[in-house]
């Protein structure tokens, strides 16, 4: 271990005092965005919860704090992201009934080491004024030629796109994904840049017609009375891989391997999936519930309905490489 790292670890054990009923969480989420349901829970059985924002080197601070760590509870978005923690070596496995029967399949480790909360969808956002309804509906159509000089997208190496990259190399193999790609590419309206909320920007501004984001910068957007004309220029369009659905992604959780309060951090976890845990996260964070059943918000179900992709995230998050690999050998970012 690296001196850095060893101050690292002894800084970050110093920040949490051992207590009974608690438990510490290292999270890539804003704390607003978490807060509302570790006050529900606290409320609920009376289990203290701490919280420390990582957004940078989560992996790196729990291989430093070894079995010393006091976190019990890793809570990120993207299954990249879970799946780092997970070959680190640094979770543990849960076995939970509530867990399984509360999470669709495609949403967690068959083995227990990560679990969805939240799930949101890779969607295009349209132009009203410029596109035509059903004049987009698969991943497949952004290789249309139609498109020359009309998409922006954030960089192909983010990973919400290398995610959606992987999932297109599931349903269509390397020659397809990386014809696909290519012409993409090709259809870029300028080189890509900046976050799925400068893809809507640049609609409004007229510099493109449809961009790539996640369903929830939506509901950021509309809450933010700077962005909010952005986002009445543009509607949301859910499109699907031909021959299955909407591409997903999760935000998650999975228990460290060191876990000082496992008992406690199971029972957040289950109340994580719990239908007004549910019900809280989506209403916070414009997603969508993981567990079937719970109403989203009504403002996530104004826009619209579609149908999931049933790829399991695993198998998704097992393609990365190969997609990475391909978004870098067609120089998607250059």
């Amino acid at each position: 271990m690296t001196l850095r790292l060893a101050l690292l670890a002894t800084s970050l054990l110093a920040a949490f005092p051992v207590l009974a009923d608690e438990v510490n969480i290292y999270s890539h989420r804003q704390p607003e965005l978490v807060q509302p349901l570790f006050d529900a829970f606290t409320k609920e059985t009376g289990i203290t919860i701490n919280v420390a924002f990582v957004d940078k080197g989560m992996v790196e601070r729990l291989v430093a704090e070894g079995s010393r760590s006091p976190a019990d509870l890793v809570m990120t978005v993207d299954i990249a992201r879970l799946m780092q923690v997970v070959d680190a070596g640094v979770t543990q496995a849960v076995s939970s009934p509530v867990l399984d029967g509360a999470i669709p399949a495609e949403f967690r480790d068959p083995e227990g080491h990560w679990f969805g909360l939240t799930s949101r969808a890779r969607v295009v956002y349209a132009a009203r004024d410029r596109v035509a309804d059903g004049e987009v509906t698969s991943y497949e159509d952004l290789a249309d030629p139609k498109w020359q000089g009309r998409i922006c997208t954030r960089q192909g190496t983010n990973d919400y796109n290398v995610a959606l990259t992987a999932a297109y190399l599931a349903h269509h193999g390397e020659a397809e994904t990386r014809a696909w790609l290519i012409a993409l590419k090709a259809n870029l309206a300028r080189k890509p840049e900046g976050g799925d909320r400068d893809q809507v920007k640049a609609i409004w501004a007229g510099q493109c017609d449809i961009s790539l984001g996640n369903t929830y910068y939506m509901g950021e957007m509309l809450a933010d009375p700077e962005q909010t004309e952005w986002a009445d220029a543009v509607r949301i369009v859910f499109p699907y891989f031909e021959g299955g659905g909407t591409h997903m992604n999760i935000s998650g959780v999975a228990m460290t391997a060191a876990a000082p309060h496992r008992d406690a951090a199971l029972k957040l976890m289950e109340f994580l999936v719990s239908d007004t845990a549910q019900e809280i996260y989506a209403e916070t964070n414009h997603e969508f519930p993981i567990k079937p059943g719970v109403a989203r918000s009504d403002l996530v179900a104004s826009w619209g309905d579609f149908t999931p992709d049933s790829l399991p995230l695993g198998e998704i998050a097992q393609l990365r490489p190969a997609a990475l690999k391909l978004i870098q050998e067609v120089n998607f970012d250059g």
